[in-house]
């Protein structure tokens, strides 16, 4: 039996071998095997030098990129069916009516920024979870999270395990410039490190957040999974943090969100330091300055903060301010919308006094007012 069962081995090695060697005598493919005249055409081509630093980029971060795993224990029901209408839980009761539970799996990306483990991703990726893992280099390590920041939806997390990490190398996000060329990494839909690249198609975008927060737009392919990576220039350099997209269908329409790199660090520090972010405030309201009701104020146009509710005994109440004032400066930065006196403050000291100029009475008022942590 072992004979037989050795020959039939053999039988299909010799098989198999003898495919290439039939398609080789053949000539049937010898035309598509000669040289294509691109090869030499292309052989000093800029294109060229391009990919070959995209590939330098992918090399020097496919260690510095994480895939990030969470997973929560949610309640679902009730396993007796009457109790999942509110009537029968109300007049009878939970008697024998268990909550049911499910796991409830998620999935991002993150980057390392110290050897020892620290990983900087996404507050929405990691927030209120039960288990963070992250995975580098097909090796799978428990993380903490540090601390977290909903406002500017950045976390920080550290790895619990020992061992010695690459960091990514951090650019300059305020040198960012309308075209540059950009490569973002990540894990889409669950894909593991996954490279996209695309340009800077705006810089200085408020969108959906609440802390001033500008963001870098780009054309470079982010989807479900990509949030938490990084969007990297040709240099090699981290220059923003992937957060979200604009699209109507779930999938990449070529807009996507970046939270600049420098925003990301200050943030970082803090978290770091405090396990949370310390944010300044002075107790104002704004509301919003049509160019019809900065006329009537005797504004030139319509810029500003105007002033709608001021807090009762807080910072700006005691500097002065009042309602239907427009905040025109804040420690000697221009304002133009509340996003600009939302970041001025937050950014500042807290028990700092800055100077505030206000338009009141078609005239230019200066106060101080006292920087106050955020409650």
């Amino acid at each position: 039996m072992k004979k037989i069962g050795i020959a039939l081995v053999m039988a299909y090695i010799s098989l198999a071998l003898s495919f290439p060697a039939a398609n080789a005598a053949s000539g049937f493919l010898d035309e598509t095997g000669r040289e294509s005249p691109l090869i030499r055409e292309n052989r000093d081509s800029p294109v060229y030098e391009l990919q070959n630093t995209f590939q330098k980029i992918y090399e020097n971060y496919k260690n510095s990129v994480v895939f990030i795993s969470t997973e929560k224990t949610v309640k679902t029901r009730y396993n007796d069916p009457f109790m999942d209408d509110p009537f029968f839980r109300e007049f009878f009761g939970r008697r024998g009516a268990v909550p049911e539970t499910r796991k409830q799996k998620g999935l991002g990306t993150g980057f390392v920024i110290t050897s020892d483990g620290y990983i900087c991703t996404n507050h929405h990726v990691v927030s209120n979870m039960d288990s963070v893992t992250v995975r580098i280099n097909n090796k799978d390590y428990k993380a903490t999270l540090v601390g977290s920041d909903q406002l500017t939806d950045i976390a920080l997390l550290k790895i619990t395990d020992a061992g010695k990490f690459t960091p990514v190398y951090f650019g300059d996000s305020d040198r960012v410039k309308i075209g540059d060329m950009v490569v973002a990494i990540g894990n889409p839909f669950g894909l593991d490190k996954t490279i996209t690249t695309g340009i800077i198609s705006a810089t200085g975008r408020h969108v959906y957040n609440d802390a001033g927060v500008s963001h870098i737009q780009t054309d470079a392919s982010i989807n479900p999974g990509n949030s938490g990576g990084p969007l990297i220039n040709l240099n090699g350099e981290v220059i923003g943090m992937n957060r979200m997209i604009y699209s109507s269908t779930g999938g990449s329409l070529g807009i996507g969100f970046a939270i600049p790199i420098n925003t990301v660090k200050e943030t970082l520090v803090q978290l770091q330091k405090h396990g949370k972010v310390r944010r300044g405030y002075i107790g104002v309201q704004i509301s919003p300055l049509t160019p019809e009701f900065a006329g009537e104020l005797g504004l030139a146009k319509p810029e500003g903060a105007l002033v709608g509710a001021v807090e009762k005994n807080g910072p700006a109440e005691r500097a002065g301010v009042r309602v239907r004032d427009v905040i025109l400066r804040a420690g000697g930065g221009r304002i133009r919308d509340y996003t600009d006196l939302v970041s001025i403050v937050g950014k500042t000291p807290i028990g700092k006094n800055i100077q505030l100029t206000v338009w009141r009475d078609k005239a230019e008022v200066n106060m101080w007012v006292t920087v106050k942590e955020r409650p």
